[in-house]
């Protein structure tokens, strides 16, 4: 495949800002609106409800991708779809002051999650287009880098921003609705910047003929189908974060809630602060971690650690909704714990999927992997608002704890090469 090659000094000008923009919008549309709604006054029952159908996007992105190799090239896709991300920004502000608000932004919500989950399609494309193959490993880390930057931004910096504002003007509706102007100002202006400084390789063309790009895209899926013990592998995907999947949801809101209804009462900047930035560091050192440790001993040494990883800290999470401590600190270092863990258990389920994924088309199966690693994600998310309004907090992160069995019953089922994930099979895939 013919490319142009690209001078390494050049790309620092535009893979920073690509993956940025990349996790940007789906911090967005998972993170940020729930502790908006929550703000603004919505049930957890609602919240939880509503937003996890916002994974569906990210669940079925893989049967729209052949259409963005069909029209146009991905560069095109990228600008278009950030110019009209940032628009869409716009429109949730303009959307929060209305009475309908809720119904409103979640149309808009929702249309910028099949935006956000085209612009993955087209940058992820693009990246492999516009570098070389020793280029694409070199520059991993510093995609990765950035697009955890970005959940840092919007977690942290974007919600302490929103606390700020609702404290300077009184108005939860007014603060939210600039959060979101500024971040349709950002987006559209990433999307004049990638104008002028992305690429144009040769390679960056549309694939023209549909019928056979569908073709090949059903005996892709057909493929997937027929790995072996592919009922199991799907049973693993969808199961081994059960109990991340409700907590996720949960998190927030119970740092917000007051401790009448159980909660901390921790301010919005606080949980910026705390969970926005605190937990998602720890997280990074989390992955981190697991990414050299499954370098040195391989994955099938280092599964059930990570099971226990991503499952035992929910433990902290008891002990906060029991003994309700006012100590920021103590708090602080709780969330850590149990974000470190999900960081270190996450990568092996990361290497799995590209144990999965692995022959002649690894990355449409890959692709196929992460879209149920999203339903794995949406599924119980939905339900875990209910369920915390049925139980209360306490005994909603009891059954959190529980609901680890799922994921212990589907590890100890899967068959992993022993010495997969090793230096032999570079760490650096790992995204």
């Amino acid at each position: 495949m013919d490319q142009v090659v690209v001078k390494t000094n050049s790309l620092w000008r535009w893979i920073p800002t690509l993956y940025f923009s990349q996790g940007i919008p789906y911090v967005v549309v998972m993170t940020l609106s729930v502790i908006m709604y929550k703000n603004m006054g919505i049930s957890n029952s609602d919240i939880a409800l509503y937003t996890s159908w916002l994974y569906l996007p990210f669940v079925i992105k893989p049967l729209w991708s052949p259409f963005v190799d069909m029209f146009r090239t991905k560069r095109f896709w990228i600008i278009t779809l950030e110019l009209l991300i940032g628009s869409l920004f716009a429109l949730v502000a303009l959307t929060i002051p209305a009475d309908n608000f809720f119904r409103l932004t979640l149309m808009v919500f929702w249309l910028l999650a099949f935006s956000a989950a085209t612009h993955d399609i087209s940058s992820d494309g693009f990246y492999m287009l516009a570098l070389q193959q020793h280029q694409q490993a070199a520059y991993v880390g510093v995609r990765s880098m950035f697009f955890r930057l970005s959940m840092i931004a919007g977690q942290g910096g974007l919600v302490y921003l929103a606390g700020s504002l609702k404290d300077m003007t009184g108005s939860v509706t007014l603060a939210w609705s600039v959060v979101f102007v500024v971040l349709a100002g950002m987006f559209i202006s990433l999307s004049v910047y990638h104008k002028w400084m992305l690429p144009k390789p040769d390679s960056d063309q549309s694939r023209g003929d549909p019928d056979q790009v569908l073709k090949t895209f059903f005996t892709i899926f057909a493929e997937f189908l027929k790995k072996k013990n592919v009922l199991i592998t799907l049973c693993f995907l969808m199961l081994y974060r059960f109990g991340e999947a409700q907590l996720v949801k949960m998190a927030p809101p119970f740092l917000l809630d007051a401790t009448s209804k159980g909660g901390l009462a921790l301010s919005t900047q606080m949980v910026g602060i705390i969970y926005g930035s605190i937990g998602m560091v720890a997280l990074t050192c989390g992955g981190l971690l697991g990414s050299y440790l499954i370098s040195r001993f391989g994955l099938k040494r280092c599964l059930w650690p990570m099971a226990l990883a991503i499952n035992v800290p929910h433990l902290a999470y008891v002990y906060l909704s029991f003994a309700m401590p006012e100590n920021v600190a103590l708090i602080a270092i709780a969330v850590a714990v149990e974000q470190f863990g999900y960081g270190f258990g996450f990568t092996a389920y990361i290497l799995y999927m590209i144990m999965v994924a692995d022959g002649p088309n690894k990355t449409a199966h890959y692709a196929i992997c992460t879209g149920f690693m999203a339903l794995g994600m949406m599924l119980p998310g939905m339900f875990s608002g209910w369920l915390q309004a049925q139980l209360g907090y306490a005994h909603f992160f009891v059954w959190i704890c529980i609901a680890a069995i799922p994921t212990f019953v589907v590890t100890s089922l899967i068959q992993v090469d022993p010495g997969f994930g090793k230096k032999t099979r570079p760490a650096s895939s790992i995204t």
